[in-house]
């Protein structure tokens, strides 16, 4: 939540289409939001196995991270069951427990190989890049979370923009406004724009601040 990056947006505005088409479809449409899946494309653990086995460093950005994980086949197993649980226009949460320290994931990994970190296998810390946070945030502080009968698949219950079209001119605007531009960096700062548009237009007067000061950090 509050997207500092392009596919963090993307994944935002996404759940918006998702929860208007729901409205009046035949078909049941729904978003799953969770954290990291262990072993899947893209996951840190392959990449600090490499550098394990490559005698390190291990390369973290910052000590303080932390984010969610889960496995593959619990990832699977959610997802399926928030698909029985839905009627359409849903955006179901994922049980991923606690938070998990990035640091302390590599320490487990070098371990688990066989070496004792930082003193066999270092660790190297690179800084944050841009677009990147500290810490997940699965929801907002105004989305309530409602049980469902399976004790790990949580309902949210938001707003919603509530005008579609208007949430279309919008991006259609955004999208001819980055390619008059030709920039790569417009692109990115006028999609952000537009998730903090609908984002402020679901929950008006909620309380929930746009993190502009992390949004700052991508440009």
């Amino acid at each position: 939540m509050k997207p500092t990056s392009v596919m963090g947006a993307s994944k935002r505005l996404a759940e918006v289409v998702i929860q208007e088409l729901a409205q009046g479809s035949p078909t049941k449409f729904m978003a799953v939001r969770f954290g990291n899946v262990l072993g899947s494309r893209g996951s840190v653990v392959p990449k600090f196995r490499k550098q394990i086995q490559r005698g390190g460093p291990v390369t973290i950005t910052d000590s303080r991270m932390t984010r969610y994980f889960m496995t593959i086949p619990e990832a699977v197993m959610l997802v399926l069951q928030a698909g029985v649980l839905g009627s359409g226009g849903e955006i179901f949460i994922l049980d991923m427990g606690e938070p998990v320290r990035i640091e302390e994931l590599a320490c487990q990994l070098i371990r688990g190989m066989g070496y004792e970190p930082n003193r066999e296998i270092k660790i190297a810390y690179t800084g944050i890049r841009p677009g990147e946070k500290l810490y997940e945030e699965l929801s907002f502080n105004a989305e309530t979370m409602a049980k469902t009968t399976h004790p790990q698949v949580w309902s949210l219950i938001n707003g919603r923009p509530g005008d579609l079209e208007e949430f279309e001119a919008d991006f259609e605007k955004m999208i001819r406004f980055a390619i008059k531009q030709g920039s790569r960096d417009v692109v990115r700062d006028k999609l952000i724009e537009l998730v903090e548009l609908v984002d402020n237009k679901c929950f008006s007067g909620s309380g929930d601040d746009i993190a502009r000061e992390q949004v700052a950090a991508t440009k």
